[in-house]
This record gives C-alpha cells, sequence and structure tokens, in this order.
C-alpha cells in the first residue's frame, strides 16, 4: 500500500500450443472457456530503450474470451549474463495504482547484480492502471472530493452521495476495465504472461499489494511459480473493524518509533525535549484551525493531515526530515513545496483505487452511526495519528459502493512451492500483524521471515535482508521459519530515497 492524499512527508496446462507464430492457447481455469493470447511485440522502450516495452492483448473479462480486450502493458530487462540467466522474473510494486513497467525502469538500481544477471526482469501495468486501460475519473469531481473525516451526519451523507457519483463517472470515463480490475483478474493476467513469454514456471516479486496478487497467483496457479517472494504483506482476511484498528495500531507504532528516534539521535531538533508534549499540543492547535497548511498558507492542517504526514514519514523512515517539517510548522516558517504532497490538476485523471481496492475489499459503512463507533475505535487505539490516514482513506473511499466482486477470504494456498514471506516489525502501512495473519493462513506453504526495524519493503533494508532474498531467488535456498534480522538505523539525510531507488510511489487513494 502507498501513502494516499495531501499529507507530507485450479490448475492450468504446463504446455503451450503454437498457433502460427504469433498465437498461445491457454488452457483456462477450471469451468471457463478457453482464450488464446498473442506473442508481445518487443520494442526498445521510448523511456529507456536498454528496457523492452510492448503490449499484450487479453480479455477484459476472462468468462468472456472472445469478448471485449484491452491491451496489457508489459516491460522486460533482459538477464545482464544471458550464460547465467535463471528465468523470467515478474515484479510489482503496489499500490494500488503503482506502475511495474516503471518499476522495471530502475530495476538494476533496486536489485542486487546477480539478479539482474541472471533473470528477465517482468514488470507490468495491472489492469486499469497507467498504460493498461487505465481507470480515469472526471479532474473536475475529482477536485470536488469530500474530507473522509466528516464531522457530522450530514457531511457524511454527502460523501455517500460524492462516492456514488464518483463510481458512476469513473465507469463512464474508463469503460468495461472498471468492473473488472480487481486482483482476481490480475491474478489470470499474470499467468497470461507467464504464456505469453514462454516460460513453464515464472518467478514473482511483489511488494506491498502486489503481495495480494502474488497470494492470489500462488492460489490459483502455484505449479508455474519457481520462486515468489511477497514483500511488506496485504492481509486479504480482514473485515472492516480489524482492517482499521490494526491500521491505527501500526500508525501508533509508527508514531512512538518516531519519538525514540528522537530521544537517541542529538540530529533532530527536539532532541532533550518532550516531544510528546510537543507534539500533543500542535494536535490541540490544529484542532482549533491554528495551524496553517506548509502546501497552502490559505489552508489549515487538521489533526489528521498531522497524522497522515507520521504514516507518509514512516515509509522510508525519514524521521530527520519530518521532524525538520514540524520544527517549520512550529515556527511558523514556509516548508519547502517538494515537503509535500498535494494534487495538482494532472495527478487526479487517473484513478484506479475504486476500481481496484474498492473489488478487493469490502469496506462498506452502512451508516452515520456505524462510522462513528469506528472512528471512536481507531482514535482511542491511535490518538496521537488520529487512527491511519491509510486505512480510514481506504475505507471511506468505498462508502456508498456496491459490494466487492473480489471479498476478502481466508488465504488457501495448496500446489504452490515454498515461498518466502517478509515484513518489517516497525511498517507503517503493511502491519506487521498482517504478515503474522498470512503467514498463519499458509504456514505450510510461506517461510516468513522478519526484519525487526522500520520502513516498507524489506528486500535490501539489511545485508541480512539481501542475502536471505537474493540467495532463494537463486537457489531457491531458505532459511529457517520463523527468522529474524536486525535492525538496521535508517540514513540520517534529507530522505533515504536519495541513497537507493525504492517502488514508484502508487497511489492508494485519491481523498
Amino acid at each position: 500500500m502507498q501513502p494516499m492524499v495531501r499529507v507530507f512527508g485450479a490448475a492450468i496446462a504446463s504446455s503451450a500450443l503454437v498457433l502460427g507464430a504469433s498465437q498461445v492457447a491457454i488452457a483456462a481455469p477450471e469451468g471457463q472457456p478457453e482464450y488464446k493470447v498473442g506473442a508481445i511485440d518487443w520494442k526498445p522502450c521510448e523511456e529507456k530503450p536498454t528496457v523492452d516495452c510492448g503490449f499484450l492483448e487479453l480479455p477484459i473479462d476472462y468468462k468472456k474470451p472472445n469478448g471485449e480486450k484491452f491491451k496489457l502493458a508489459v516491460s522486460r530487462l533482459k538477464a545482464a549474463d544471458p550464460s547465467q540467466r535463471i528465468g523470467a522474473m515478474v515484479i510489482n510494486p503496489g499500490g494500488p495504482g503503482g506502475s511495474g513497467v516503471d518499476f522495471s525502469m530502475f530495476a538494476d538500481g533496486y536489485f542486487s547484480k546477480e539478479i539482474i544477471d541472471k533473470f528477465d526482469v517482468i514488470g507490468f501495468d495491472p489492469r486499469g492502471v497507467a498504460r493498461s486501460a487505465p481507470i480515469k475519473c472526471s479532474a473536475e469531481l475529482l477536485r470536488k472530493t469530500p474530507s473522509s473525516y466528516p464531522k457530522t451526519r450530514a457531511e457524511f451523507d454527502a460523501l455517500v452521495v460524492f462516492n456514488k457519483a464518483l463510481r458512476e463517472d469513473c465507469r463512464k470515463q474508463s469503460g468495461a476495465i472498471f468492473d473488472n480490475a480487481s486482483t482476481a483478474e490480475v491474478a489470470q493476467d499474470i499467468d497470461s504472461i507467464r504464456r505469453a513469454l514462454g516460460e513453464k514456471k515464472i518467478n514473482y516479486y511483489g511488494i506491498s499489494y502486489g503481495t495480494i496478487m502474488g497470494q492470489h497467483y500462488a492460489e490459483r496457479f502455484g505449479k508455474n511459480i519457481r520462486a515468489m517472494i511477497i514483500d511488506s504483506n496485504m492481509d486479504h482476511s480482514l473485515g472492516t473493524k480489524q482492517f482499521l484498528d490494526s491500521e491505527a495500531r501500526t500508525a501508533e507504532d509508527s508514531f512512538n518509533e518516531w519519538i525514540k528516534w528522537n530521544d537517541r539521535d542529538a540530529s533532530s531538533p527536539f532532541h532533550g525535549q518532550d516531544l510528546r508534549k510537543i507534539w500533543k499540543d500542535l494536535l490541540a492547535k490544529a484542532e482549533r484551525g491554528e495551524v496553517p497548511a506548509p502546501w497552502d498558507p490559505t489552508a489549515k492542517m487538521t489533526p489528521e493531515d498531522l497524522g497522515g504526514g507520521v504514516v507518509s514519514m514512516a515509509y522510508g523512515p525519514n524521521w530527520k526530515g519530518f521532524a525538520n517539517q514540524i520544527k517549520q510548522i512550529i515556527d511558523g516558517a514556509q516548508a519547502p513545496k517538494s515537503a509535500f504532497s498535494a494534487f495538482a490538476a494532472e495527478e487526479t485523471f487517473d484513478n484506479p483505487f475504486p476500481g481496484i481496492f474498492c473489488n478487493d475489499y469490502n469496506l462498506r459503512v452502512s451508516s452515520w452511526g456505524e462510522y462513528q463507533s469506528l472512528t471512536k475505535s481507531e482514535y482511542r487505539i491511535a490518538p496521537n495519528t488520529r487512527g491511519s490516514s491509510l486505512g480510514h482513506g481506504a475505507m471511506m473511499g468505498c462508502v456508498g459502493f456496491p459490494k466487492a466482486t473480489n471479498p476478502q477470504r481466508t488465504l488457501k494456498i495448496k500446489n504452490a512451492p515454498k515461498i518466502l514471506l517478509t515484513n518489517a516489525k516497525h511498517d507503517p502501512a503493511t502491519a506487521y500483524e498482517w504478515a503474522v495473519n498470512a503467514h498463519r493462513q499458509s504456514r505450510d506453504t510461506t517461510v516468513f521471515v522478519t526484519y525487526e526495524g522500520w520502513g516498507h519493503g524489506v528486500y535490501d533494508r539489511s545485508e541480512c535482508t539481501l542475502k536471505i532474498n537474493n540467495e532463494y531467488l537463486v537457489s531457491l535456498k531458505l532459511p529457517r521459519n520463523g527468522t529474524s534480522c536486525a535492525a538496521v538505523e535508517p540514513p540520517a539525510g534529507p530522505s533515504p530515497m536519495s541513497v537507493k531507488p525504492r517502488i514508484p510511489a502508487g497511489p492508494f487513494s485519491v481523498a
């Protein structure tokens, strides 16, 4: 899952039948008609010619293989050392809304040279995202999005009305893809990529929301996996309250870890001071409408804005940068615009969230009374962050929508090889308890490794995590289940992102 809004800081056949030179017949999942997948017409990517780009024509609805099609954008960074090539590794950076094609553009800056040498890195933009029939919504309507924190019954009802109007607008702007963009369909798309590549088995690395794609693929196409890493895990079994409360717990944990950093690091502008009291006083001022917003001096920050900043900061984490921003706010100085993420008009056209997340998670708040009860619980759990901006925004982004087409359920992986499941103990987005629960549901097929430190994404957090991930991908060697890697203090510079490229940001919501 990625930061969302204005915050700172059934098996199938294993062999392919070649039809002519360009088509592969695919045995469809049980109970569905067969469909054919065309070859990918690779060409150098316009953005980065050393990476190949192409499109794969696929059915919008796999139950209707001869029906309307869309073009799935795919990319390939060929193994740097063909003599050592092991196979293809499909990657996804999460979101929902992150571009796997973009991810592949700098895969050689994210993955170790050993991996780049031995694997074709295959990126793809999931259906409804970026270059793959993107879900679009009216920018004019999106600019009118009401707060996801209604204070009255009337404001709650207005949000329900708006969401219904937005959903219909997005469906109109986007076409049939809107109703067929859940991760269940994406899992089938991944296997279509495998077939088009001519690979008997694939490797997969998915982070954040990409872990749901991996989980779904392992459930349905487990026999087609050589190796799979699901890094920073979603839990696709949680009900609304469990989802919201667990997100609140990990948001409050991020705040507490920031406080601990301040107490031990003399470079913090608040070192030696009572930062908890300073923060409490700032929240009170924001509650009174007395804190100018750094992204717009004419606007006022809310306590929820401040809490959202904690969650956004903890992705790195970027403790010092966030502390400096808070110091500027308290001192009344105007923070650099680059320190904050506010929506520009051109950013609001693509809006994959309602077509993807709201069909993957049946988080539906039916009444103002239920909303009050849920919010009271998340605020009680996380008073310093006012719950989690991610969890709350996700829930409220789907209010007023019909039931999800791919709702939550227990994870059941039966035919897959051992999968490496990793999570940071202090992840602000995909709560550690989500990974614990996902592993509990799949303990016969997943090996769980904990990074005892901070941030979103485990792959290259330390020499320990890097060694475990790379050894598994290359030789299928796995550590003992329950292995932990010690925490490594994050860089103290302006941002960890300046040290090494991390996953491309995908919008989690647009509220």
